[in-house]
């Protein structure tokens, strides 16, 4: 592991008595960011002179961004310059979004919840280090979170399920134990093929657009109705 000492809880705490645990995306689950993304994207591919309509580019952006950039501009690509390509695109990125940094509705005063309920917690998605920092640092949340594994750390971008499947394992956690909170198809396709239930939140795609899913368990347009404790005792149940 790169990004931090994944094989360590960011907390310092490896013990918890739930038998459920949350794993979340980012971009679209945790922050409403992905307007920015798409902004960044088209000033990037300016910069190399590519012309991409952004429905173009939604075809193309799933994965890590160094899948990205090799359906964009090629399989000739060193991992060299595929390297500075994405980390160019990355810092357009943080300095068109830092200045609007904040969690989305709900999510706060959930994330506390779920902490005194002694519910673990991992942070998932195809971002690379400097992004998750900016999230993690920026709104003070490293305390809230178990684990991280990023776009850095795994071979495999979403929809396949490497990035649920190794936060489970740092978690200490079964797939069937794991909640995922997802906004995209890919990611509730690696939710999926992981073998983990969903919970979709609609930042993104409306809710319809979730229904082929069999691991959406539910849609939400963010976290202000959504109760742990009330998660915990469903899988509880279960």
């Amino acid at each position: 592991m790169t990004q931090f000492d994944h094989a360590q809880p960011i907390t310092g705490q490896s013990i918890h008595t739930a038998s459920i645990a949350f794993i979340f995306d980012m971009d679209g689950t945790m922050i409403d960011n992905m307007a920015f993304h798409q902004q960044a994207w088209q000033q990037f591919l300016t910069s190399l002179g590519i012309e991409m309509t952004n429905e173009e580019l939604d075809r193309h952006n799933h994965g890590t961004i160094t899948e990205v950039l090799r359906r964009i501009c090629g399989n000739h690509l060193t991992d060299a310059e595929v390297v500075e390509l994405g980390n160019h695109k990355e810092r357009i990125y943080r300095e068109l979004y830092r200045p609007h940094l904040k969690l989305i509705a709900g999510l706060p005063a959930f994330l506390e919840q779920a902490k005194q309920l002694g519910i673990p917690m991992a942070l998932a998605t195809s971002a690379g280090k400097a992004n998750i920092d900016l999230l993690l640092d920026g709104l003070k949340l490293r305390s809230y979170f178990d684990t991280a594994v990023g776009g850095d750390d795994v071979t495999f971008g979403k929809p396949h399920p490497e990035t649920f499947l190794k936060a489970a394992q740092q978690l200490q956690r079964a797939p069937t134990q794991c909640l995922v909170f997802e906004d995209t198809l890919s990611g509730v396709e690696a939710a999926q093929n992981a073998g983990m239930k969903a919970i979709a939140v609609t930042t993104t795609l409306p809710p319809g657009a979730f229904q082929a899913y069999s691991s959406v368990q539910q849609t939400i347009e963010d976290f202000t109705t959504l109760q742990p404790s009330s998660l915990l005792k469903q899988f509880t149940m279960n």
